[in-house]
């Protein structure tokens, strides 16, 4: 399955959408050489236009990194969607939901630390991931939903039982790469198997919740 990405191929901007040209060219220099090479002036390059075209939609670097998280963040709940089969059994929707985590974490590394430090600066993830009916949050909450883990009236158990979830994904896409999976990822056949069979163990907590 191919990553939906913010990424498109280097092409000087005619006419159109500048705020868009300007975002896949801030993508494409960030993942190219790091967020240290970003600026509104190679922004400007990649893109082809004038120097003072980014200050039409950006006022300085801070804003531009803002905007490249929301849309990153964007691009993960597509991504997240596009990966999660909505007639599969409940648990293995949870378990796709969080393996595209990982893997757009792994496909986009430059990206996703910008999602992450922006969202640590405002204390916060963005409404648009986090509230929104098309957020990635909320995705994962009807699928936590459906396992039945905890029902739509227990909010607080709903809400613990999601972050529970996000924080899983978030400590796979940081520790997948660790050498001392490689064996397990071997008898599994592969790593994204190795991923699958990891979430899939988010629904133990629950069970051993209910039996205690």
């Amino acid at each position: 399955m191919k990553l939906p990405c913010p990424i498109t191929g280097p092409k000087p901007y005619h006419h159109g959408d500048l705020r868009r040209a300007l975002l896949e060219a801030a993508s494409r220099v960030l993942e190219r050489e790091g967020a240290n090479a970003l600026s509104l002036r190679a922004v400007a390059r990649e893109a082809g236009v004038s120097p003072a075209a980014p200050y039409h939609h950006f006022k300085d670097k801070s804003e531009l990194m803002l905007a490249i998280s929301e849309e990153g963040f964007d691009q993960l709940y597509k991504f997240m969607l596009q990966s999660s089969d909505a007639d599969a059994p409940p648990m293995e929707r949870v378990a796709a939901i969080g393996v595209a985590y990982v893997e757009f974490a792994k496909a986009h590394p430059s990206i996703y630390r910008v999602m992450y430090d922006c969202s640590r600066d405002l204390e916060a993830l963005p409404d648009k991931a986090h509230k929104a009916e098309d957020g990635a949050f909320s995705l994962l909450k009807k699928a936590m939903i459906d396992l039945g883990v905890v029902s739509s009236d227990q909010e607080v158990d709903l809400e613990l039982a999601c972050i529970a979830a996000w924080c899983a994904a978030h400590g796979l896409a940081e520790m997948v790469g660790f050498r001392q999976f490689d064996s397990l990822k071997a008898k599994m056949g592969g790593e994204k198997a190795f991923l699958s069979g990891v979430l899939s163990h988010l629904g133990m907590f629950g069970q051993a919740r209910k039996r205690g």
